[in-house]
């Protein structure tokens, strides 16, 4: 297309938000468009010995049959528990409902080795049933399929929480005693009722499952027990110097997961319910004392089991390294563990490269986000449905297949062909967390921008106020929320990012997360844990920052 046809016919205002958005579409082309063809082109010559192969086509049956089956179980968890906690009011309700969101302040690695640490062979979970039963060898062997998927069911069930739960604060109450009045039981209220018109909810929640699922790297790299998936293939095929057979499983992982995104949508869209009113579910409050007593018990219960993994990882972290082997709980403690952390350059290096590389990735995020969503939201303009979709494609690409096509582009200098000398510098791993959080950070303030009242900046327009007063006093307070909780959630996940940092990362750019699979390559539990603990600090301490921050722009 020609300049002429590109701007022709186009007001002054759109040819404007045109000329705004081309940096924007230039930078999400190389970084995250580009390097994608690379990938696909790469893969040419390949899918021969890929389609030859019995690992491979193992390892893409094994990612959809674990994608589908976590699915299926973080809505056995979520689904209920949205219920119980928004339906009814009990004792322990408000303990339980804090101690629900607990797995989402966990980073991917962070949690599996918790779980490692209680249920492994030798966790102390394990090793409990072991001895109280009287058992000659431990009662179950963590490992496979299985073991990935319930790793999953508890790291991923908060997503469908959240979103249920959300659908039924709004949930019209009204609706139920229509039902009732016209003589529907409690089953027949549900299907009929409720669950369709919480579809989008539990639609959302489940391809949100489904996309983390299938690109899951942690559970299946430590518990995988010899069962292959294609992100772990992606890595042992880097590793082995076959990257073309690399590129081609990159290609099918990112395929399935678009696959599966246009399936949910379309699932999604087959029962479209919209329920007007003002919303507002009613708790009941549970009278029956036995009841009561049974749903404190489980609350109680529930909560334990969540807690378990946190405390499991402190606990840890004092251990001495190299103390505990086949002991239930560590036989010696102590603070050298995090002192070393701060003493020692060697340790304290990984540190301060997350928080460096996390929060440059997260400013960066921050003005590319909201000067593209700015421009989504209040612009109409030539481009604008493609810039909607770049921003929302590295969502729907798995982050081994980020961080491959990212190796594909940056791993030489040739201006000429767009690719510059990154791999193996401090920079790629920044460049990698910005491209895999645009979404997180997009959505979250198109959301708030697009509660803001339109005709708000034209009228500070014609009282005088310049494009930029208007943005500064208008744009940027309604944008805020937004702002805030997407920085959160991209410093939270760059900060613990573990699957493109294995592929990209170098020993003097390693972060923390990498330095946590080192030390317990090395059984050094104790500063493994200690590691995972500051990791948690730091999610902890974000969040605590980003609700003060949000509290005082109010």
């Amino acid at each position: 297309m020609t300049v002429t046809g590109w701007f022709g016919g186009r007001s002054r205002s759109e040819r404007l938000a045109t000329l705004a958005a081309l940096p924007l579409l230039l930078v999400l082309g190389w970084t995250v468009v580009y390097p994608n063809i690379a990938v696909i082109a790469g893969s040419f010559g390949h899918w021969r010995e890929f389609a030859e192969s019995p690992s491979d086509v193992e390892a893409l049956k094994n990612s959809i049959i674990i994608a589908v089956a976590s699915v299926a179980a973080s809505l056995a968890l979520g689904v209920p528990l949205a219920f119980l906690l928004t339906r009814f009011d009990f004792p322990g309700r408000t303990l339980l409902r804090a101690a629900a969101l607990l797995p989402a302040a966990l980073p991917p690695l962070v949690g599996v080795i918790s779980f490692l640490f209680l249920y492994g062979d030798t966790g102390v979970i394990t090793r409990v049933t072991q001895i109280v039963l009287g058992l000659k060898d431990v009662p179950w062997h963590l490992n496979g399929i299985g073991a990935i998927i319930f790793i999953h069911a508890y790291t991923m069930y908060v997503y469908v929480y959240l979103f249920v739960s959300a659908g039924l604060e709004r949930y019209e109450s009204s609706l139920d005693e229509a039902a009732i009045g016209l003589g529907a039981g409690t089953f027949r209220r549900l299907t009929r009722v409720t669950l369709p018109l919480l579809t989008p909810a539990i639609a959302g929640s489940a391809l949100l499952v489904f996309m983390s699922a299938l690109g899951s790297f942690s559970a299946p790299y430590v518990f995988g027990g010899g069962v292959r998936v294609l992100s772990t293939q992606i890595l042992n095929s880097k590793l082995n110097d076959a990257i073309g057979l690399a590129y081609v499983e990159t290609t099918v992982l990112a395929i399935s997961a678009v696959a599966g995104l246009m399936l949910f949508r379309w699932l999604e869209g087959k029962r479209a319910y919209v329920a007007a009113g003002k919303g507002g579910a009613r708790r009941r409050p549970v009278h029956s004392r036995l009841a009561r007593i049974g749903l404190a018990c489980a609350a109680g219960l529930i909560v334990l089991i969540l807690v378990l993994p946190h405390l499991m990882i402190v606990l840890v972290s004092f251990a001495k390294d190299g103390a505990w082997t086949t002991q239930v709980l560590p036989p010696e403690y102590t603070t050298h563990n995090y002192a070393g952390l701060f003493t020692t350059n060697q340790l304290w290096t990984p540190i301060r490269n997350s928080i460096v590389m996390s929060v440059l990735a997260t400013a960066a995020n921050v003005v590319f986000c909201v000067a593209g969503a700015y421009l989504i939201v209040t612009r109409k303009f030539s481009g604008r449905r493609l810039l909607e979709i770049l921003v929302a494609l590295p969502w729907a690409i798995p982050g081994t297949a980020v961080a491959l096509g990212l190796l594909a582009t940056f791993n030489t200098n040739d201006i000429a062909v767009g690719k510059i000398l990154l791999v193996g510098t401090f920079w790629i791993l920044p460049l990698a967390y910005f491209v895999r959080d645009i979404p997180l950070v997009s959505q979250a303030v198109e959301g708030s921008l697009r509660q803001m009242d339109p005709s708000l900046e034209p009228a500070a327009r014609g009282l005088g106020a310049s494009w930029w007063m208007a943005v500064r006093r208008v744009v940027l307070p309604a944008a805020r929320p937004g702002i805030v909780a997407g920085a959160l959630l991209a410093c939270v996940t760059a900060v613990g990012e573990f699957v493109a940092s294995i592929v990209l990362y170098t020993h003097g750019n390693r972060p923390i997360s990498i330095e946590i699979l080192a030390q317990l390559r090395s059984y050094a539990f104790g500063t493994a844990s200690a590691y995972s603990a500051l990791l948690i600090g730091l999610v902890l301490i974000m969040a605590l920052t980003a609700r003060i921050a949000e509290s005082r722009m109010q």
